[in-house]
């Protein structure tokens, strides 16, 4: 994930906060190993007009026909911690490639991550990606 602002220091960063950024940092760069190492055997995961997906394999065979790349500037993080579970609010852009290779940016997003022992259980998906390929057609 390109960030349009220098991440924190690491030491002041609340630990959901840096398995969040690893996370979608992995996944942006297609190291799905990598990726997977953060996520919870459970995962629950929805995206606009989803039901629950439980694998990252489902997701990203959902998403391939939507866009060729997409990534995320990262803009604000926002975590809560209530008990053993951690939340965090990840918010900002996304940019990336269509399907036929027109490029987008700009489109606003707003990730919620559920975080139990250390991996990410539930991952929920706003953005307004379908409003702004809807207004090209």
């Amino acid at each position: 994930m390109s960030d349009t602002s220098h991440p924190p220091d690491a030491t002041a960063m609340h630990p959901a906060e840096g398995l969040v950024r690893r996370f979608l940092a992995a996944l942006e760069a297609r190291d799905l190993e990598a990726a997977r190492a953060c996520l919870s055997p459970g995962l629950r995961t929805v995206f606009p007009a989803t039901g629950e997906m439980r694998d990252l394999a489902e997701v990203l065979d959902w998403a391939a026909p939507r866009y060729q790349r997409v990534g995320k500037h990262l803009s604000g993080f926002d975590v809560l911690q209530d008990g053993a579970t951690a939340i965090v609010y990840c918010r900002g852009t996304l940019h990336g490639l269509w399907p036929d290779g027109q490029p987008f940016d700009g489109i606003r997003f707003i990730d919620r991550f559920e975080i139990e022992g250390g991996l990410i259980t539930r991952q929920d998906v706003w953005n307004d990606l379908a409003e702004h390929k809807g207004l090209r057609a």
